[in-house]
Order: structure tokens, then C-alpha cells, then sequence
């Protein structure tokens, strides 16, 4: 019984030599890395380029803005509108019907649609025009 009280001692008194790492997970920070993005239909690529800053999404669990250095991950997208904030301060939107963004190391985001439009194609001249073509 006395030994054991010495080995519960020198246990207490000796530090462990296992010290687990933590693990955190973060939100991306804003750096100066770009992020490489393609915009691609089934027939064809609407969107490529490797001087992107910034992309909003609409992903089915709420809008979201991808930076460089996001952490990995699969988004499905509901219909609605993507911005891309390109490095020169520009922006584009482009209209899409659903899809999926795919965020990959290396700051690498693939969005895919089956049907997308920039949003320069929905002037009310062009709609009126479909129109009037319709009656």
C-alpha cells in the first residue's frame, strides 16, 4: 500500500510527456492571396480567372462570402446571384440557377451550374424584346 502512494506521488510531481495538440478551426482571413476560380456550365466555361479577391454565394444554408485560404468545403446553391470582386476593385454578377461550389486547399473554388446568365443580359430592353417576340 505505500509503494502505491509513492507511485501516485511521483506520477502527480513528473509532468506528462503526451501533451495533445488543439485544434481549432477558424473563419478565412482576409489576406493578399487570390482565389482561382472557374464558373462552368455543362456546354460551356463562363468564368475563369486567377485574380479574384472575393466570390458571394448563395449556398442553400445562407449567403456566403469566399475568401483566400477558406477552409475546404462543398456548397449546394440555391437560384440566385454571384459576385465575383475582382482584384482591380471591378465586380461581376452572373444570374444561376442552382449548383455547387466546391472551396479546395489551395485557395481553388469551382462553381458549378447547369444554367447561368451574367447579370447584363437582364436589361429591361432585352426582356421586353423576348416579349414581344413571345406574342
Amino acid at each position: 500500500m505505500n509503494s502505491l502512494r509513492v507511485a501516485r506521488a511521483a506520477a502527480r510531481i513528473r509532468p506528462s510527456t503526451f501533451v495533445a495538440p488543439l485544434q481549432r478551426r477558424s473563419y478565412a482571413d482576409a489576406v493578399s492571396d487570390k482565389i482561382k476560380l472557374t464558373l462552368a456550365l455543362p456546354h460551356q466555361s463562363i468564368y475563369k480567372s486567377t485574380d479574384v479577391v472575393q466570390v458571394n454565394i448563395p449556398a442553400e444554408s445562407g449567403e456566403m462570402g469566399v475568401l483566400a485560404n477558406h477552409v475546404p468545403s462543398i456548397e449546394q446553391l440555391k437560384p440566385g446571384l454571384v459576385e465575383i470582386i475582382e482584384e482591380s476593385g471591378g465586380s461581376k454578377q452572373y444570374f444561376l440557377s442552382g449548383g455547387f461550389a466546391i472551396v479546395q486547399p489551395g485557395s481553388q473554388l469551382s462553381i458549378n451550374a447547369v444554367e447561368g446568365f451574367p447579370l447584363d443580359d437582364f436589361s429591361a430592353d432585352v426582356l421586353e424584346s423576348l416579349q414581344a417576340s413571345l406574342k
